[in-house]
């Protein structure tokens, strides 16, 4: 079963890569972007029937930094992968 989980910093907290991309793409002469936010996709392939409580189990352990970090689960059909 493919996984895939989008890590993501908690709205507040500095993001200055983020910030260095945004202005990055205002000197190369883009406008409209008003904020960028950078994140991961971290992408696994599991046992099937691998449960939703052990894949956030994981995340909680190694995969996010909960204190700052979000993240979401999203399991992928094997149409899709």
């Amino acid at each position: 079963m493919k996984v895939r989980i989008h890590v993501r910093l908690k709205p507040g907290v500095l993001d200055p890569q983020g910030r260095a991309v945004h202005h990055a793409l205002e000197g190369l002469g883009f406008e409209g972007v008003e904020d960028v936010r950078i994140g991961r996709l971290i992408e696994m392939d599991v046992a099937q029937g691998t449960s939703l409580s052990a894949l956030t189990n994981m995340c909680e352990k190694l995969l996010a930094n909960t204190v700052i970090e979000d993240f979401a689960i999203e399991t992928l059909s094997e149409e899709t992968a």
